[in-house]
């Protein structure tokens, strides 16, 4: 597999989870490709199982004619009697009276052989020219089929032809995404470089850039309110994403497992991490008015969405974080492929 391939269909994964219409699309064009080659095996098995047919007649026309030809090799033979029986007619002339009842019998006897002879000879005649009938009668519905099979295979190649081009125009435009979405992320890496040793984590991976933070550059301990260095960390992020303006942000606030019990309103972990998650959109919106608020989400996931295990004080700390996820828009391409 091809490192295109390979990214094509992660883009594709990604297009599954961001909207299930083009998957739908895509598993609607598969089945009807894959109808399409059943029937053309179908209509092979047909084209088989009719040519076996042809062959079995073939046989039994050789057959046929050859009872024809033992038939009329009888009759030959008969004829022979027959003469024989003139030519002792002749000879036995003078002895008529005492032989003319024997000769007479063993002449109809012959005759009876004969009629027999010949209505079973007309009988595999009839038969023979209704099989032979038949045959041209399959022969045609064979060529009807054989004609019927191209057309559905022309037609079938077209259509390949067809989804082989949509699907060459859409790997460009994911491709296209995916180039776009790499600038993103190196001019965030560039934007927060003097943020890195101070648990931020840039990375790509299901088609979308994370920017996670630990919550130690962005909030003290069970508050909400960003630090001052969390804050030069997220204006600097501001001005990146107000130079795109397709990018979807997706905020995302998440805690330990350490019990968190407020008197206010923020009751829990989850109020937490909601409330630090919209601490950052509001913080982002401020000092990027560039931004579109209609791009921009906010979500808390709690305890619940751990990286690592809170067993260790180290896993805790992974896990105190707040992710910012930067989706490219697709909302075009999926509008082409419908």
């Amino acid at each position: 597999m091809t490192r295109k391939n390979t990214l094509f269909i992660g883009v594709l994964a990604t297009i599954a989870f961001t909207s299930c219409v083009s998957l739908s699309k895509h598993e609607s064009l598969q089945a009807k490709y894959d109808q399409t080659s059943k029937q053309y095996k179908l209509k092979m098995q047909e084209v088989e199982e009719l040519r076996g047919e042809n062959a079995a007649l073939n046989q039994q026309y050789s057959a046929q004619l050859a009872d024809y030809n033992e038939i009329a090799a009888a009759k030959g033979r008969c004829d022979i009697v027959v003469d024989s029986l003139s030519r002792r007619l002749e000879k036995l002339q003078r002895h008529y009276d005492t032989t003319m009842e024997n000769y007479m019998q063993e002449v109809a006897g012959k005759s009876r052989d004969l009629t027999r002879a010949q209505n079973l000879l007309s009988a595999r005649t009839k038969e023979l020219n209704s099989k032979e009938s038949e045959l041209q009668q399959k022969e045609r519905q064979l060529q009807e089929q054989q004609e019927s099979f191209q057309l559905q295979r022309s037609e079938l190649i077209a259509k390949q032809k067809e989804l082989e081009k949509e699907e060459a125009a859409t790997r460009a435009q994911l491709e296209a995404k995916e180039r776009e979405l790499e600038n993103v992320r190196n001019s965030v890496t560039k934007a927060l470089t003097g943020f890195a040793d101070k648990g931020l984590k840039i990375e790509t991976k299901d088609g979308k850039v994370y920017v996670s933070m630990e919550n130690k550059l962005l909030f003290p301990s069970a508050s909400w309110t960003v630090s001052k260095e969390g804050v030069n960390a997220i204006k600097e992020l501001a001005k990146v994403l107000e130079q795109d303006t397709t990018l979807n942000i997706m905020v995302e606030g998440h805690t330990d497992n350490d019990a968190y019990r407020g008197n206010t309103a923020v009751k829990d972990n989850w109020d937490l991490s909601v409330m630090r998650a919209t601490s950052i959109v509001k913080l982002l919106l401020n000092n990027g008015p560039g931004i579109n608020p209609a791009r921009v989400e906010a979500c808390g996931h709690g305890e619940f969405a751990p990286k690592a295990s809170n067993a260790t004080a180290e896993g805790k700390a992974a896990n105190r974080r707040t992710e910012i996820i930067l989706t490219p828009n697709l909302d075009k391409l999926l509008n082409e492929l419908k």
